[in-house]
């Protein structure tokens, strides 16, 4: 069994690598630039972050890309960050948020799913996003981030890959993005934290209509 989950496994990267490379005109759909994304959602005011620094950003390689704090009136807050990539076949892919926390100190305690009934359909199939707990010296914050691309919404990389590659040769479509959303942990109140994100993703996720394609 282990060896057929290995070859499958083989045969999707390599069948990935294919598409992304294929030279193909991609159709690439409109969208609203994140510069417009609303600055007020509910009672949370954004409060814009400084841009990636430009070392940083080449190696993100996205097209567009979104840095934002929102708070409420009691001071609550959450850091929001979005990254758009228009094509994945020229090399430039999304990648997991857990390979770049190391380097800036942050190191992951948990990691785990959480699922939760969908705010653009509740009464559809609930979403399933990564929930990850990280820490830096005494300070933790709660993160949590998934994949969205053609109005899907993945927790797994490895979904993600194999939905590109679907799309691509279905769709002629490699557009895709990564949202994070991360809350800190007040006192250790982990509870207080995912609820903080989830209050917050509740009015974030309808709101990317324009701004993530589907």
């Amino acid at each position: 069994m282990q060896t057929r989950v290995v070859i499958v496994l083989a045969c999707l990267l390599t069948a990935t690598v294919v598409v992304i490379r294929a030279d193909r005109h991609e159709e690439v759909p409109l969208r609203a630039s994140f510069a417009t994304f609303p600055m007020q959602l509910g009672e949370w005011r954004g409060v814009p972050q400084p841009p990636l620094s430009e070392q940083v950003a080449k190696v993100l390689g996205a097209d567009d890309y979104l840095t934002r704090a929102y708070f409420k009136p009691d001071r609550t807050g959450v850091g929001l960050f979005i990254g758009y990539w228009k094509s994945q076949r020229q090399g430039d892919t999304i990648h997991s948020p857990l390979n770049c926390l190391p380097g800036a100190g942050w190191e992951p305690v948990s990691n785990t799913k959480l699922t939760f009934p969908d705010p653009r359909d509740p009464a559809g199939p609930a979403l399933t996003v990564n929930r990850v707990v990280i820490q830096k010296g005494l300070e933790k914050q709660l993160v949590l981030y998934w994949y969205q691309s053609h109005g899907r919404i993945v927790a797994s990389e490895y979904w993600g890959r194999f939905y590109l590659m679907a799309d691509a040769m279905r769709l002629n479509r490699t557009d895709g993005s990564i949202v994070r959303v991360i809350a800190p942990v007040p006192s250790g109140n982990e509870a207080e934290a995912e609820g903080t994100a989830l209050e917050f993703a509740g009015l974030l996720l309808p709101a990317l209509g324009s701004f993530l394609p589907e």
